[in-house]
């Protein structure tokens, strides 16, 4: 299965907003598969209406912009400190 679709049944959708060129997507996309994480990548440079929806949605303008559920988690060195104080996984686990 094409891992950017979000699948993780019983879970909160995982949200990615990214681009193409961004290295801390790449470390976010890695981060979520060794966590065996399904998502759904939004690709900002491809579509200039998705940039605009996550820009309202986020109040932020870099990517990567990861929500889960309706939470907006952040970028990838806000998910990584969501995941040090042990917050992201209580999270991924809302839906099960």
């Amino acid at each position: 299965m094409n891992p950017t679709q979000s699948d993780n049944a019983g879970q909160p959708e995982i949200v990615m907003y990214t681009s193409a060129t961004c290295p801390y997507c790449v470390a976010a996309k890695n981060f979520l598969a060794s966590k065996g994480q399904k998502w759904r990548e939004v690709r900002i440079d491809l579509d200039p209406a998705e940039r605009e929806r996550m820009v309202a949605r986020a109040k932020r303008t870099s990517v990567p912009q990861i929500f889960i559920g309706e939470e907006h988690v952040g970028g990838y060195d806000d998910m990584i400190a969501m995941h040090r104080d042990g917050r992201l996984e209580a999270l991924l686990e809302l839906g099960a």
